[in-house]
């Protein structure tokens, strides 16, 4: 089914082609309003689910438009080049709605997926506390078995979109139970459960356009059929691959963005009686540039590539269970964060000591793509992660 008044898109190109649309008329130019920290403009992105594309992964027997994690690049590509913030807000359900696509009950995927597509709906997951950090398995938040329901208790410190999702996807440990032996469930909250209540909404210094918060869950109830099958810590790190993935993706349209501002910035700065567009040196920074830019799609690319051929498996669940985080995922998120910030770095010092002024909009996108190495585990995180699952010998492999 498609949601009333949709107008089904028909092919992932057509997609690109009407997020490419958006983002130039909709979001670009709009530097100084998103850069402000009101509040997330939602009711700019309601043409998105007029058009069926709100969230466009979400499978289409739910009314989604199915496209997949490769078709996904290139369109957080373009709303990042635009805003990274919306591309933040956009892209972020993927994370909580996949699990539920691919761990949910039947019935926990009609009601909820189907509501996303039909209402516009947004999603948030809550992984991260004050004292756990990015180390999921230290997390306090607990979660209690009562009749036919589980009752959630703690507090979470970073979750994008929290504060209007439609449903979160909270991480807790069952009460009780030793640490080494403790076990980890991912659980959906309905939007205004009892008990579950947003704390504040965190100021970060870039991606400001974005809402990011912190909730705190007291005596929080939901049936126990809300808990997702399988072990919770592997159910977030499967999550974790699609947006760390498109989250790379957000580096590649901030770095294009930088790419183009420079290049309009020099066709009419003089330099040396010349034009800075015509400095051999310059030339060269923009040369490194580009193909930073190249490598970084075709990384991207070939992560979401990697995730799609998983989902197109005769058991994706399983599949992705056995495999865990991917490989391609965690490098991908390292590659385009820390390429992201060396152009970003170039991009700001072409343009002398303006470049360290908030009146050009370099320091948005400076701040912006900053995150990329920050959010969903900073790249020391994702550094240990690589070696100890990838390089050590299998026999020492955690």
């Amino acid at each position: 089914m498609h949601p009333e008044n949709h107008s089904p898109i028909s092919s992932p190109e057509e997609a690109l082609r009407a997020f490419r649309e958006f983002a130039r008329t909709t979001l670009l130019g709009h530097d100084e309003e998103f850069d402000s920290g009101a509040e997330p403009p939602l009711e700019l992105y309601r043409p998105l689910h007029k058009q069926g594309l709100l969230n466009w992964w979400l499978p289409t027997e739910y009314g989604g438009a199915g496209l997949g994690l490769a078709d996904s690049v290139d369109i957080v590509s373009e709303l990042a080049y635009a805003d990274a913030g919306s591309a933040f807000t956009l892209l972020i359900s993927v994370l909580s709605s996949s699990m539920v696509s691919l761990y949910g009950s039947p019935e926990l995927k009609e009601e909820f997926l189907t509501a996303m597509t039909r209402d516009g709906g947004y999603s948030a997951a809550l992984g991260s506390e004050r004292e756990a950090g990015s180390e999921l398995i230290n997390l306090t938040t607990t979660l209690t078995r009562r009749g036919d329901h589980v009752v959630l208790n703690g507090e979470k410190m970073f979750s994008t979109n929290s504060g209007f999702a439609d449903y979160l996807i909270v991480f807790a440990k069952s009460a009780g139970e030793r640490e080494k032996g403790a076990s980890y469930h991912a659980v959906l909250v309905p939007r205004g459960t009892p008990g579950a209540r947003v704390v504040k909404r965190w100021d970060m210094i870039g991606l400001r356009s974005a809402g990011t918060y912190q909730v705190s869950f007291t005596d929080c109830a939901v049936p126990s059929g809300n808990v997702l099958n399988g072990p919770g810590l592997k159910i977030i790190e499967v999550g974790l691959n699609s947006s760390r993935i498109l989250i790379g993706a957000i580096a590649l349209g901030v770095a294009r963005r930088i790419r183009d501002i420079c290049l309009d910035y020099a066709i009419t700065k003089p330099l040396g009686g010349h034009k800075l567009i015509e400095n051999a040196v310059f030339a060269s920074k923009i040369g490194q540039m580009e193909m930073q830019i190249e490598v970084m799609r075709n990384q991207c690319l070939a992560a979401a590539r990697e995730y799609d051929d998983v989902m197109a498996m005769p058991d994706p669940p399983a599949e992705f269970l056995r495999r865990g985080a991917l490989r391609s995922a965690l490098t991908t998120k390292m590659f385009c964060g820390q390429t992201g910030w060396q152009i970003a770095t170039v991009g700001s010092e072409m343009f002398g000591g303006l470049g360290y002024t908030t009146d050009l909009p370099i320091s948005k996108y400076l701040r912006d793509i900053r995150a990329v190495t920050i959010v969903e585990a900073g790249d020391d995180v994702l550094r240990e992660l690589v070696f100890r699952r990838f390089v050590l010998p299998p026999n020492r492999r955690i």
